[in-house]
This record gives structure tokens, C-alpha cells and sequence, in this order.
């Protein structure tokens, strides 16, 4: 299970509050994501990360749709991000929204910090733990955003597609 806490942040503040509690830096990552038109609780994307020339299919589930905070994620990676697109177009599944992205990558004790400048909606931090055990994984998440500086006044509970498309409808 993948649960994971999205917050809305100040890149720079909070790239070096992770820094300085001792979080060691992944990789840089330029992500592309889109996403297809499939009924909540379920979410079907395909992401390409440019950096690394890989891309991957991903199919999550939300546990608790209200929250977006716990996930059932199947993902696997393609040889091949436009043929699958097209693939997938052609099975009938419609592109809903896309999400472009530089994410920075760090890990502490299990858990994973992406600090993310997303196109056109600012910066977020995803901190997640992959964990059978829900309720350890959120204590571990809330003691890490507490040790950087965040709290549930920081918490932004919607998905990136919905952010994006609440975005389209005042342009």
C-alpha cells in the first residue's frame, strides 16, 4: 500500500528543511504525466521520465476518495511512452489531463520526500511511505513533515488532475 501526504509548499524553504534533517538526495526527475479519463476512485497514467528515458504504466486505486492519501498501485514499467498512449487511446480510454513536472528525490528512514515545481499550479511535496501497515506509515509521515516545518494547514487533498482542471475552468 502506498500511503503518501501531498503538500503545498515553498520549493526552496522546504528543499532545504528536508535537506538539513539529513534526507539524502535520489535523482532529479522531469516527469510527464497523463492521465486517462477512468471513474474515480481509480486513476490509470502514463508517466515519462525524460532525465532517465523510461516510462511506466500506472494503475492506482484510492482507498479513501475523500482523503487521496492511501493507494493500492500496480505499476510497471513500458519500452515505449507514445505507443502506449496510443495503445491505450485506441482501446478507447480518452487523455483527461496532462501534468508536467521537475521532481527532487530524497529518502530517510523509509520514506520518501518528492519536491515537485509543477507547470502552471507551483510546488507540492509528496511524502510517502510504501507500507501494509497504514497507521505506522502515516505516524512516520507526520513526524517527518513535522521535523520540516509542515502541518495539516499545509495539506492539499486534491490530485494533480484536479488541480489542473480547476486551473483550465478560470482560463
Amino acid at each position: 500500500m502506498e500511503i503518501e501526504v501531498k503538500f503545498r509548499v515553498d520549493f526552496e524553504r522546504v528543499k532545504r528543511a528536508i535537506e538539513s534533517i539529513g534526507a539524502r538526495f535520489v535523482r532529479e526527475e522531469m516527469q510527464e504525466d497523463v492521465y486517462l479519463s477512468v471513474p474515480l476512485p481509480e486513476l490509470l497514467r502514463v508517466r515519462r521520465v525524460d532525465n532517465l528515458n523510461r516510462s511506466f504504466l500506472t494503475y492506482k486505486r484510492i482507498a479513501d476518495p475523500g482523503r487521496n492519501e492511501e493507494f493500492d498501485e500496480i505499476e510497471v514499467e513500458v519500452s515505449d511512452f507514445e505507443k502506449t498512449l496510443q495503445i491505450l487511446k485506441r482501446l478507447g480510454f480518452k487523455e483527461d489531463v496532462r501534468v508536467r513536472k521537475k521532481r527532487l528525490v530524497y529518502r530517510l528512514d523509509r520514506v520518501t520526500f518528492e519536491l515537485s515545481e509543477v507547470e502552471g499550479l507551483g510546488a507540492f511535496l509528496d511524502i510517502e511511505v510504501i507500507s501494509d501497515d497504514v497507521d505506522e506509515a502515516k505516524r512516520k509521515i507526520w513526524e517527518m513533515a513535522g521535523r520540516i516545518g509542515l502541518s495539516e494547514d499545509d495539506v492539499e487533498p486534491r490530485l494533480y488532475q484536479e488541480l489542473i482542471k480547476e486551473l483550465e475552468k478560470r482560463k
